[in-house]
């Protein structure tokens, strides 16, 4: 059975590109069939994983204009092995086009239900806003993880996403669950990221994932070989987090089941 899992916060700069990347890395290097959809039309994930240029490539805007099929647009990560649907600046049209469409909240979920149970897992990055593509990325999906930086504001972010949430349980989406939040960014020596990762476990409890991640100049570093940390550096300390993080993934699917 096929997990789509979006990853998603209104917040920029949490680590929700990097999540996205790496989980699906790691996830693959488990033997877990994965595709990843870049639903970004600034495209960091596709050009973080795809060191080929791709022009001319079509991309999920083709899928979700109906341009193209979407076993079409498929591609496989060189270095990390799991399955992209690239993206890029064309997606930025897509917002406004798909505002005509009849059945536009769902346009995203009708195109994966014709290709998902080639996978394991779907996972979903999606953009740093609210808007139709992220409506269309919470629809499609059953499990939203919820990459949190562990800041000041950190908290303050989170009351927007858990508000988008729940009007979509209750109106287009009542499948949709938190998997977990995730912390990121985190600094065990900082103070401040102490008291956040705390408070997060007092408002979540068991939807704060045990796993965490630090800061970590490889993570930073990975995109620019065209892939992620988990196939750049196996040994650092973010790609153990994110390895430890996909245990998490799975173990939390086998106990849903």
């Amino acid at each position: 059975m096929t997990e789509t899992i979006v990853v998603a916060n209104q917040k920029g700069g949490v680590g929700k590109t990097t999540t996205s990347i790496n989980l699906a890395a790691a996830l693959q290097s488990y033997g877990k069939s994965t595709l990843l959809i870049d639903l970004d039309s600034q495209g960091n994930a596709t050009s973080a994983t795809s060191p080929n240029n791709i022009e001319g490539q079509p991309t999920v805007y083709d899928v979700l204009m109906g341009l193209k099929n979407i076993k079409e647009c498929l591609l496989r990560s060189k270095h990390d092995k799991f399955v992209l649907l690239p993206s890029n600046s064309d997606l930025m049209a897509a917002e406004i086009e798909m505002l005509s469409m009849d059945n536009r909240e769902s346009v995203l979920k009708e195109k994966i239900n014709e290709i998902k149970d080639q996978f394991n897992y779907v996972l979903i990055d999606s953009p740093p806003s609210m808007n139709i593509l992220t409506l269309n990325a919470l629809t499609a999906a059953e499990q939203i993880i919820i990459p949190v930086q562990c800041e000041y504001y950190a908290l303050e972010g989170m009351k927007g996403v858990l508000e988008s949430i729940y009007k979509i349980k209750e109106t287009i989406n009542p499948k949709l669950e938190i998997k977990g939040v995730l912390r990121t960014m985190f600094d065990s020596r900082n103070s401040l990221s102490i008291e956040v990762s705390a408070q997060l476990k007092k408002y979540f409890g068991e939807k704060l994932f045990w796993s965490y991640i630090p800061r970590n100049v490889r993570l930073a570093e990975a995109p620019s070989f065209g892939m992620s940390a988990v196939s750049y550096d196996p040994e650092c300390l973010g790609s153990k987090a994110y390895l430890a993080l996909a245990k998490e993934v799975i173990k939390k699917t086998m106990e849903s089941k």
